[in-house]
């Protein structure tokens, strides 16, 4: 950790010691140099195996920016442009759509009409086979609503029809390895014991039954069954599959580092992350509700940057106008204060007002 960052550390040991499953970490980029990077707490659920320095965690929707970006390394590359029709490279793809309204969450695929079985989940053709001839709930480009579970395949079978890799294959060659990211969607053998346990997992289900969270949130996270369930998303079998909706595994440096190299003009051109991270579709996001919210491609953008958080607590952030990139990452299910509150005590070290 850089000199005079040490409110940062202050701050991130109150949170990990509030943590009552495992630990958490977080990373920030500024200025061009690191100046953060820390993890504290417990890898495992029954606290006898310590977070380390290369300790890997799924952090839910954070994963779909680099979902969406392997869809925009393609743009850039001139092999897929954003206002081409989906079918072009996906034919049996029912819901018309362009590339641009599927990458800003404005194609209604968003919710399974007839409930499926936990197997669907980890079934990469039969999932997408499924989704191909679903009905959309509303017309492409007519509302917003974050696909929460199926963004990656949606956009990943796209990326495999024009490439022929799969996204976690494209990811790991074309994205992160490239820029020393060590954020990966489906884990081979050699990294299942890197990854951390998520805690508090069954609390997450149970905030869905609250009257102020919409119906449709949680018929697009529960169904297939398995994403808020802890023996799924422990288990071994659904760290291997490719869901890249939600289940990358990452450090807080390998997620903070995809939005530093942004910043940077790395990834991507600078003019295509311009148009990526400006809103391209505003409105109530009919799966999330709430105020009034706006979609870039494949990431969230408000006045202060573009990003994405994940439901349980994990976040990551580029924030341009202050020049700086932020990842906070947990194991332990919760709400983003405690991102909030370590990014407040950052953005205090630099001299910059709360967000």
């Amino acid at each position: 950790m850089a000199e005079g960052f040490e409110p940062v550390r202050e701050a991130f040991q109150q949170v990990v010691e509030a943590q009552s499953g495992t630990g958490a970490a977080v990373a920030a980029w500024h200025d061009g140099r690191w100046v953060v990077d820390l993890w504290g707490g417990w890898a495992d659920a029954g606290r006898t195996r310590a977070w380390q320095p290369d300790s890997i965690v799924m952090p839910y929707s954070v994963t779909k920016a680099f979902t969406a970006l392997c869809a925009l390394v393609l743009v850039d590359r001139g092999r897929l442009d954003l206002d081409d029709p989906v079918q072009r490279h996906w034919p049996e793809f029912r819901a018309g759509a362009t590339v641009r309204q599927l990458l800003s969450h404005q194609v209604g695929l968003v919710a399974l009409a007839d409930p499926a079985s936990p197997d669907l989940l980890l079934d990469w053709d039969a999932l997408c086979a499924q989704l191909a001839r679903e009905e959309p709930l509303w017309q492409s480009g007519m509302a917003i609503g974050e696909s929460a579970l199926f963004y990656g395949h949606l956009v990943g079978e796209l990326v495999r029809r024009i490439d022929g890799r799969t996204l976690g294959g494209f990811l790991r060659d074309e994205i992160c390895a490239p820029n020393g990211l060590d954020f990966q969607v489906g884990l081979g053998e050699a990294d299942l014991a890197r990854a951390v346990d998520l805690t508090g997992v069954a609390h997450l289900a149970d905030d869905l039954e609250s009257p102020e969270r919409p119906d449709l949130l949680r018929r697009a996270l529960l169904n297939p069954p398995g994403a808020l369930d802890p023996d799924t998303v422990n288990s071994a079998a659904f760290r291997r599959a490719e869901i890249p909706a939600i289940n990358g595994h990452g450090t807080a440096r390998g997620v903070a580092g995809l939005y530093a190299a942004l910043l940077a003009g790395r990834i991507i051109s600078p003019s295509l992350r311009d148009k990526s991270t400006s809103a391209q579709a505003r409105g109530v996001d009919r799966v999330m509700g709430g105020a009034e919210r706006a979609w870039g491609l494949g990431f969230a953008v408000d006045d202060a940057g573009y990003g994405m958080g994940g439901i349980g607590g994990s976040l990551g952030w580029a924030c341009p106008q202050d020049g700086y990139a932020f990842a906070f990452v947990t194991g332990t299910m919760g709400g983003h204060d405690r991102a909030d509150a370590v990014e407040t005590a950052f953005r205090e070290v630099l001299g910059l007002p709360p967000l």
